[in-house]
């Protein structure tokens, strides 16, 4: 059987990416690419996408009957924990595990601070329920769970105003029953609730993760559900029948049934795109070791690709009490791929702290106010327009000409919240602001190679996103990197990056076995019957019979240790050298992450098992397209990081550039949606693939380098 989704070469393919600042549309048809980015609206997303979807089939001349796939990605669920603007949420656990989810564990976002803050648990005390039940580590009942204590619950949760409910047991990852049957309960006598069980969440060891993952999910599942019920009914409302798919924070995509049931995994579905995105652009260049840097208007988005592949992570923070710091945030046991986000983007707001210091950020303007410059009613000195007042944006060709910039009002407010305060001209009052979030940024991005045991020399850096090209030099020279690439359409990466994601779906299962007692007949069963689940997942996404692949990764670490590292293991029937297999892999991997191992002197275990099905990656089929000699516009002034002052930067559409013309810099390389500053340190070329290259002239280093 062969689906639209599965054919898409013969219609029209959509992503949409909402962000906090702007709303990205791009639509391929073909060869063909259209690209859209719109400020997004905030009372109602779905507007902006709808505006953006129809303006873009306007442009290819297609009709709804001729897009054979949406796929869509949202900060909806972030945003609502973030803000806390999820549902009631009450959470059901086993009696004298009430505060586990406040407990949390010994780590410490500042490790000598008495009066720490720590992120507030998104289900308060007084919104917590215990039922007597219990089972052992192996999952035998010491305790039955009953339904006369389950009903004694009911008055107290109508009492708590509960919306949606969550329930996690102790050990409910090695036998779900009690949970199944406390659900079942509810269903009957609360049909209202949505439920989420931590065993169909979550199940993996190590309760608080567990615990806080599905309350986290209950939280977001109503408004999710709302939601995308809404936006399936407006697209068969304008005549759309194509399926709707949603990018999730793995890097796969999932059916719109499968993000009700599991909202949590879109947490961060737009920066996963972003990463798939990057690296598309990694592989199609030949580039082995890359850094993928996404800035938008509200964030900034830092990930390692090695050989064009971002690397993954099974815990994530999300609303991060302490910028850059683990264990300041809620945590979140999901699938998910490793980068670091951080309040940096063109709308973040700078400010003069109480030590008289450039601050900037994670507030953001976002899209309503939006930053002064914008003349939407901002107030506040934002990144955007003190890149405005240093010349590196063009008030009159800003998101393709459709919105012009007040220049009267970006001066206005960088003087009053950081020139007049420091007795900075405008110049330096602005570049202070650039220099300060080209820091936070760089600082991060330093932490997280560190954190991921790699560093950042040799890499190339991926820059894309409405920003990032304006500050792709000044991170690279903080960093010590000596080559930029910035993509053709980097304005709307992260939706391009939605065309190129698989339809796929992960299932994990904690099953602890020690080497020294490896059971092979039951972890066979246990993967065999973990790769069916996943397949068929992805078979009822995509509608096809065609190929699925499936990857396999056992969660190991040496006896005693108290956390894992992941080893991929062949999808092969495991034989009678299993364990002698597994060692040798995760010894190996184990020297490659911290750069030595202790094998030898202690023997392995599993801990969790991990099965990924996926379709095929979806090849990118736009051509580039021909060029004409590179046309200069006119010279410009704008500061330059190298010379510390505001120099003449020739102007140049990018459009107009043939593969191999060179850009020497100082320049700016204009194009709908931004624009590539080129510092006088580099020199930009276009290559055949349509991309940017910088490349850092000999006799610049950088201040890294």
């Amino acid at each position: 059987m062969t689906s639209k989704v599965a054919d898409g070469n013969a219609f029209g393919r959509i992503g949409v990416d909402i962000g906090g600042t702007f709303t990205d549309v791009a639509l391929e048809a073909g060869e063909r690419r259209t690209t859209r980015k719109l400020l997004t609206t905030s009372e109602n997303p779905a507007d902006a996408c709808m505006k953006g979807i129809e303006a873009a089939m306007a442009e290819v001349n297609l009709s709804p009957e001729n897009i054979g796939v949406i796929i869509h990605g949202t900060t909806l669920a972030t945003n609502a924990i973030i803000e806390r603007k999820g549902a009631v949420t009450s959470l059901l656990t086993t009696e004298g595990f009430r505060d586990t989810i406040e407990i949390g564990t010994e780590g410490r976002p500042e490790q000598y601070d008495i009066n720490i803050i720590k992120p507030a648990p998104l289900v308060p005390r007084r919104r917590r329920f215990t039922v007597r039940e219990r089972l052992d580590r192996d999952g035998r009942a010491l305790l039955p769970i009953r339904e006369s204590d389950l009903e004694k619950l009911l008055p107290a949760l109508d009492a708590a105003g509960t919306e949606s409910l969550a329930i996690g047991f102790l050990h409910s990852y090695v036998n779900p029953s009690h949970e199944h049957s406390a659900r079942d309960f509810f269903k009957v006598r609360r049909p209202e609730w949505p439920i989420s069980i931590s065993s169909d969440i979550s199940p993996e060891f190590r309760e608080f993760e567990r615990f806080s993952t599905t309350c986290a999910n209950a939280y977001v599942l109503p408004l999710v559900t709302t939601y995308l019920s809404e936006f399936r009914r407006t697209l068969d409302a304008r005549g759309f029948r194509c399926p709707l798919l949603l990018m999730t924070s793995s890097g796969g995509l999932a059916t719109v049934e499968t993000a009700r049931r599991l909202p949590v995994r879109l947490v961060e579905s737009g920066p996963a795109g972003g990463a798939i995105f990057a690296g598309d652009i990694a592989r199609a260049n030949g580039i082995d070791r890359a850094i993928s840097f996404d800035m938008g208007g509200t964030t900034a988005k830092l990930c390692m690709l090695e050989g064009g592949v971002a690397q993954t992570s099974r815990r994530f923070e999300v609303a991060r009490v302490y910028r850059f710091r683990k264990d300041s945030g809620l945590p979140l046991r999901i699938p998910v791929i490793d980068m670091v986000e951080i309040g940096a983007g063109g709308g973040s707001i700078a400010r003069v702290d109480e030590l008289g210091r450039i601050a900037v950020g994670p507030e953001s303007a976002g899209s309503d106010p939006g930053p002064a410059c914008y003349g939407t009613g901002g107030q506040r000195a934002t990144v955007t327009d003190a890149n405005l007042l240093i010349g590196r944006i063009d008030p009159k060709r800003f998101a393709g000409g459709d919105m012009g910039l007040d220049v009267a009002a970006a001066k206005k407010v960088l003087a009053d919240d950081v020139g007049t305060p420091l007795e900075l001209g405008d110049a330096p009052a602005a570049f202070g602001v650039t220099e300060m979030v080209c820091e936070n940024m760089a600082s991060a991005a330093r932490v997280h190679a560190i954190e991921s045991g790699k560093n950042a020399d040799g890499r190339t850096l991926i820059a894309f996103g409405g920003a990032a090209p304006l500050h792709a030099c000044q991170i690279a020279d903080k960093l010590g990197i000596k080559r930029i690439l910035v993509p053709a359409n980097a304005a709307v990466g992260s939706a391009i990056g939605f065309l190129r994601a698989p339809i796929s779906f992960e299932i994990v299962r904690t099953v602890y076995q020690a080497l020294d007692d490896f059971d092979i007949r039951l972890t066979n069963e246990i993967c065999e019957s973990m790769e069916a689940e996943a397949v068929r997942c992805v078979r009822e996404g995509a509608g096809i019979d065609g190929h699925i692949s499936t990857r396999r990764q056992a969660y190991m670490r040496y006896q005693g240790q108290g956390h894992e590292i992941a080893v991929d293991v062949p999808m092969d029937q495991l034989g009678r050298d299993a364990a002698k297999m597994l060692q040798e892999l995760f010894d190996a991997e184990y020297r490659k992450v911290f750069g030595r191992n202790v094998g030898g002197i202690a023997r392995g275990a599993v801990v969790t098992w991990s099965v990924t099905a996926s379709t095929p990656p979806h090849p990118d089929a736009v051509s580039p397209l021909d060029k004409v000699s590179a046309e200069k516009l006119d010279d410009r002034m704008a500061f330059d990081v190298p010379e510390g002052a505001m120099k003449p930067h020739a102007a140049i559409l990018r459009e107009s550039m043939e593969p191999g013309a060179v850009v020497d810099g100082p320049a700016i390389i204009i194009e709908s949606g931004t624009s590539t500053v080129v510092s006088s340190s580099f020199a930009a070329r276009a290559i055949a693939t349509g991309d940017l290259e910088l490349i850092r002239k000999p006799a610049s280093r950088g201040r890294g380098g």
